[in-house]
């Protein structure tokens, strides 16, 4: 188990790295995708992913000892599933304007996604035992050295995975995408 909670941390920590580079430089920064007309839709499947994250890291990795949380988590990994699919099928016509999507960029959604859900897998094998007489949901993890580590980067992850996907939301507002446009102009 306590491997499982390192290997799910790294993971998570991977993705969120990743996810932010692609979520807010890429997207929000470079792209620029709210402001192109055949890309709204695919922005707007981004801000649900990035309210999924948030609701994930607190129902999942937070609330890791409440299962009534871990039940709701499990319903926004199906919506975050459903969410992703519809945005890879959009993909394609929205990235026209800039001659589809770069190679590259779909290796790092690849990877993005990947470590996602990789560290979806590796806490549902923390959480949940499968018996001869059923399903059991772990709730008592304090014996492991490794949980508060765990908990703590999850913790610590949710304030700045709500601000990005309240970002997500306010660049679709004119007068907050002028200030965007400012800052970004400023930094980069």
């Amino acid at each position: 188990m306590e491997m499982a909670f390192i290997l799910s941390s790294i993971l998570l920590i991977s993705y969120s790295a990743l996810a932010l580079f692609d979520g807010v430089y890429l997207h929000l920064f470079k792209y620029r995708l709210h402001e192109q007309e055949s890309s709204k839709f695919e922005h707007f499947t981004h801000s649900i992913r990035a309210f999924l994250f948030s609701g994930i890291l607190y129902t999942l990795y937070i609330g890791i000892e409440n299962n009534r949380l871990f039940l709701i988590g499990l319903l926004l990994i199906l919506i975050d599933v459903i969410t992703l699919i519809i945005d890879a099928y959009v993909e394609k016509n929205s990235r026209e304007f800039m001659g589809g999507l770069p190679r590259w960029e779909y290796i790092l959604h690849l990877l993005v996604n990947g470590f996602h859900f990789a560290s979806i897998a590796v806490f549902l094998v923390i959480k949940v035992e499968l018996t001869n007489d059923g399903m059991i949901l772990h709730d008592n993890f304090q014996s492991f050295e490794n949980y508060s580590l765990f908990k703590m980067i999850a913790i610590n992850l949710l304030p700045g995975a709500i601000l990005i996907a309240l970002l997500h939301v306010l660049v679709c507002n004119a007068k907050f995408n002028l200030l965007f446009k400012k800052l970004r102009f400023n930094c980069c």
